[in-house]
């Protein structure tokens, strides 16, 4: 495995329809990643694969086959997962030729491996490193090492296994098996093993894949991710492992706020997406993971209360956790910061500048009456005053407990509504507020309606929890940050209202975040340019 070492262990996978857009992106990655997978099976004609390998045996040493870049090829055939429709004999003479033109390693599926004979075999491995892989695209199987086994058996220069995922216990047995070996690549597939891809090399294995344009396999992450933002080749076993967790979570901008903070302070550490259906599932890998805290969004800030060891005062009166801290012993403590958020993006106010270096003296316990969140109020001009106000909250979920905890400490006249009015009414009762049906909402009058819901987030934009003749207030805010500007927003914005966007409310909640685990002074600034960069 010397050369896949040599040329660098995350591997970029191209594919493409034609040998034309095969070669445009290779010479793209090249100048990013030196070790590339050519899925030959995606060119759509075997003319098309004709071209590209007459291509690279013709521009070999100008790209630098065989010293700077390693390629491996790939032409797995439909019957294992891939897009080529030929025989197997078709198969492996592709991969001989394009091994004979330049390629270090080929890819040669466990099914057409064990049909060859031993001189067969041999004859690859002349010309080429062979790369013995399996792939199971519907679940893990329950033995993986009697699988690694029947790779080995096959006599190759490297075994892959790669499985479907359906969460990270499933995950994490894949990567167990490249643990402590060299030869091996450990390829957890699926959403819900997006975190592990990330961490693959970090536990072990030889390589991770990144593809350039179209995902190959179900939970890929993208090379420019993989190599920039989570930085998957230069993690360590000392690496800080944090993450958010939810469902979904495709479209948390969390990873580019945290990891911009981590980079500007120079700290050793990541932050991962995790999609989690079941919190079991992700309790259980908090300790293999080596997991040091961790961010919670819908539909588990309610949920994880259960399964927490402690909890500050404020977060256990909300009813609502966000982050979490995971100390000795594998303990967890639980703190709500959104409630941050709330004031800062309502008021306009810097609440939370000195929330770090005062928890870190110990001087505060979490939020306070006097200031209404943690840390001194900064001087600036306020959007509104909590204080007197009426706001309507859309929504009764943890999000909601947050804001409806934050204005009512803050002297707001409490309205919710939900789709569920016991719930509405619930919440209402928490914080000495009322409970208003949707049906009464276009004639009543507020100061600000906050929308607490995920209704009009990414994907569905097209969407808005209220219609344009029910917003009958001075000012609009919607928690969604993705999009920046909500349907809701513009038809508040349609008809004069003021708006705020869910990005000042993110920013500022997940810079406290950032302080309470590092015990560092976020890096504000290079955090929300990140973010607004990503939108």
């Amino acid at each position: 495995m010397a050369e896949l070492f040599r040329t660098g262990k995350i591997c970029a996978v191209v594919a493409e329809r034609s040998a034309a857009a095969m070669t445009r992106d290779l010479r793209r990655t090249l100048r990013v990643s030196r070790t590339v997978e050519l899925r030959l099976d995606w060119l759509r004609s075997a003319g098309e694969i004709e071209r590209m390998i007459r291509w690279l045996g013709a521009n070999r040493r100008k790209i630098g086959l065989g010293s700077r870049v390693t390629l491996i090829a790939t032409c797995r055939r439909r019957a294992a997962g891939g897009e080529f429709g030929g025989s197997e004999a078709g198969e492996v003479e592709l991969l001989g030729r394009a091994a004979a033109a330049g390629c270090a390693w080929i890819d040669l599926e466990i099914e057409t491996a064990e049909k060859l004979t031993r001189e067969e075999l041999r004859a690859l491995r002349g010309c080429a490193r062979v790369l013995v892989s399996y792939h199971n695209f519907r679940r893990t199987p329950a033995n993986l090492r009697s699988v690694a086994k029947r790779l080995e058996r096959v006599g190759g220069d490297a075994i892959k296994i790669a499985a479907q995922a359906r969460g990270l216990r499933d995950a994490l047995r894949v990567l167990d098996v490249a643990r402590g070996k060299r030869r091996v690549v450990a390829v957890p597939m699926g959403e819900a093993a997006a975190a592990a891809r990330i961490l693959a090399l970090r536990a072990g294995s030889a390589l991770t894949y990144a593809p350039v344009g179209a995902a190959t396999a179900p939970g890929q992450i993208s090379l420019e991710e993989m190599s920039s933002l989570y930085r998957a080749d230069r993690l360590t076993r000392r690496t800080q492992i944090y993450a958010v967790i939810g469902d979904p979570i495709g479209h948390s901008l969390s990873p580019q706020l945290q990891n911009a903070g981590f980079r500007a302070r120079r700290m050793d550490a990541i932050y991962v997406p995790v999609l989690v259906r079941d919190l079991r599932d992700f309790l259980r890998a908090i300790g293999p993971l080596g997991i040091a805290g961790f961010s919670v969004t819908l539909p588990h800030k309610e949920a994880i209360l259960r399964h927490l060891d402690d909890c500050e005062p404020l977060a256990a009166e909300i009813g609502a956790v966000n982050t979490v801290v995971v100390r000795g012993g594998g303990k967890l403590y639980g703190y709500n910061t959104d409630y941050v958020g709330v004031l800062r993006a309502i008021e306009g106010v810097r609440h939370f500048e000195d929330y770090g270096a005062q928890r870190n003296s110990g001087s505060v316990k979490g939020p306070t009456r006097k200031t209404g969140a943690w840390g001194t109020q900064g001087s600036a001009s306020r959007r509104l005053s909590i204080a007197g106000s009426r706001v309507l909250i859309l929504g009764a979920g943890g999000s909601a407990r947050a804001v409806a905890f934050a204005l009512a400490r803050g002297g707001a006249n409490v309205c919710v509504c939900a789709r569920r009015l016991a719930r509405a009414r619930e919440l209402a009762r928490a914080v000495g507020g009322e409970a208003i049906e949707r049906r009464l909402v276009r004639g009543e009058y507020f100061d600000a309606i906050v929308n607490a819901t995920p209704v009009g987030m990414w994907p569905r934009v097209s969407e808005s929890p209220l219609a344009a003749a029910e917003l009958n207030c001075r000012l609009v805010f919607d928690l969604i940050y993705r999009p920046r500007e909500t349907k809701l927003l513009r038809l508040a914005a349609s008809r004069g209202i003021e708006t705020v966007s869910g990005l000042e409310m993110f920013v500022a909640q997940g810079t406290a975040q950032f302080e309470i685990w590092t015990g560092e002074r976020a890096p504000v600034r290079e955090m929300a340019e990140a973010v607004k960069d990503a939108v």
